[in-house]
């Protein structure tokens, strides 16, 4: 998730190195037909590509994880039962997946903490190219997620987020607005919390 605050970025500026690699000239030709179809500068789309990887990549294979397309993950959303009153069968979904993401975090950052885990996620989502923004109106945070694959996995991410800052923040209000294919986390963690920050 991106942070915004209004409708400003407010990552510290980063210090930059000048490097030069060698490429192949194929992917190099590649880079730059690429760079201009999504209209962004070769730089920008090679640092992309390598906080892209160093995020995430290099420990996808490590931990297991296998890319699977969004029409699947579409069709398994659609069995998955979140209609009844105590959404048994997404919170056993989550019971299986919770130690799971816990031993990612703790591999990937090194802990697990709040920040750790919200990033970790922000990561997650971006590879997969799901859409998610974290935006700051005073001390108010909302983090949105848009995944296109329905409502039960709305259903889903609503619950997943709700335990996960629960597990932290056990007396924390959370508020959630969720349709077919975004939810919305509203809490209150201050104006100066990051979750890249730690």
């Amino acid at each position: 998730m991106k942070d915004v605050q209004g409708s400003k970025n407010f990552h510290k500026k980063e210090t930059t190195r000048s490097i030069t690699y060698r490429l192949p000239e194929k992917s190099v030709r590649e880079l730059e037909m690429e760079a201009e179809n999504r209209g962004i500068s070769q730089n920008v789309l090679i640092k992309q590509i390598v906080d892209q990887y160093l995020h995430w990549g290099r420990f996808a294979s490590k931990i297991s994880m296998v890319p699977v397309p969004a029409k699947i993950l579409a069709k398994l959303g659609s069995n998955m039962d979140g209609s009844n009153m105590d959404g048994s069968n997404i919170n056993e979904i989550i019971d299986t997946i919770k130690p799971v993401i816990k031993e990612s975090v703790m591999y990937m950052r090194g802990s697990y903490d709040l920040k750790r885990c919200i990033e970790t996620l922000e990561d997650y989502m971006r590879a997969s190219g799901m859409v998610s923004d974290h935006r700051i109106q005073g001390g108010i945070h909302n983090f949105i997620v848009q995944h296109g694959l329905g409502i039960k996995w709305s259903l889903f991410t609503e619950q997943l987020l709700k335990e996960i800052f629960h597990e932290f923040l056990p007396q924390q209000s959370i508020k959630f607005q969720t349709t077919d294919n975004t939810v919305i986390t509203t809490i209150a963690l201050g104006s100066d919390w990051s979750e890249h920050d730690y």
